[in-house]
């Protein structure tokens, strides 16, 4: 699975969740996904990436290059005819340790993600759907807090080519880190998105995503 992301803001939270103005800071990323069934009950998983973030004045500062590669395995509890359990865990291997440049703030220390996952399949009137929901504990090396992580996918097929997803990701820091990263923080995004069936083999996504508190 290959995906590009393009982002860019020029407002940031405050403490309080209100909106203030920033230095306008883009991300523009492109990951490739790649899973492999070892077994019935074991996938191991490969996805490096490449970024380019940007600042605005006064800071001026620019990034481009590798960003995380994600290395790891998911494993097969349990299932049935409708649902799946799973456990997964990736080692997340920053693409540079420059810490003295502001865009790659955030960027430079290594990571582990322990989630649990749970699928579930069903019908939406006619309509084949789906519920995904992973917990998870990332371990962050470095400066920055540990993060509690919560992800939701409701994916639903109106038609056989087409399939709709409303995903919600949400982050909250255990603590504050080392300077940068404090004090605390929590964010929640939101996702839509809508994937075209081509071939068996082959579908195209396109959507947008706001961090919206």
């Amino acid at each position: 699975i290959v995906t590009g992301t393009l982002s860019q803001s020029d407002k940031a939270f405050d403490g309080s969740g209100n909106t203030q103005s920033i230095p306008r800071y883009s991300k523009n990323e492109l990951q490739a996904l790649f899973e492999f069934g070892a077994t019935s009950w074991l996938t191991l998983m490969l996805a490096p990436s490449l970024q380019h973030v940007g600042i605005a004045a006064p800071l001026e500062a620019t990034r481009s290059g590798l960003g995380y590669t994600d290395i790891g395995a998911r494993v097969r509890l349990g299932g049935g005819d409708s649902w799946v359990v799973s456990a997964q865990t990736t080692v997340r291997v920053p693409g540079t340790f420059d810490k003295s440049n502001p865009a790659a703030i955030g960027y430079t220390d290594p990571e582990v993600d322990v989630r649990a996952l749970f699928g579930y399949g069903f019908k939406a009137g006619a309509w084949p759907a789906f519920v995904d929901v992973q917990v998870a504990q990332r371990f962050r090396l470095g400066g920055p807090p540990d993060e509690f992580r919560a992800d939701v996918t409701l994916g639903v097929r109106p038609q056989d080519k087409w399939l709709v997803l409303l995903q919600s990701f949400n982050v909250i820091s255990e603590g504050a880190g080392s300077a940068p990263f404090f004090p605390s923080y929590s964010y929640s995004k939101l996702q839509l998105s809508a994937v075209y069936s081509l071939t068996p083999q082959l579908s195209l996504q396109l959507g947008g995503y706001t961090t919206y508190w």
